[in-house]
């Protein structure tokens, strides 16, 4: 998990364009999901936080996005 408070703007465009960021998560609501997503986009910078996998956000107890990853949070929900 890596804050985005302590990336630049160079380093975060070279870490998602290497593959070595793949999710955000939201670190006060525990949500996760794809960088393109509408929600994701809004949120803060100080709650920002990115994932390499979702394996990685799952392991950190965040939740899928249940607007950019329905299926996941449908999954999740029914758990």
């Amino acid at each position: 998990m890596i804050q985005h408070s302590q990336l630049s703007s160079e380093n975060l465009r070279s870490k998602i364009h290497s593959g070595d960021i793949c999710f955000g998560g939201n670190k006060k609501l525990k949500i996760y999901g794809l960088l393109s997503c509408r929600s994701g986009k809004r949120m803060k910078m100080e709650n920002r936080v990115f994932f390499a996998d979702e394996k990685e956000a799952l392991e950190n107890g965040y939740r899928p996005c249940g607007h950019c990853m329905r299926e996941a949070y449908q999954q999740w929900k029914n758990k």
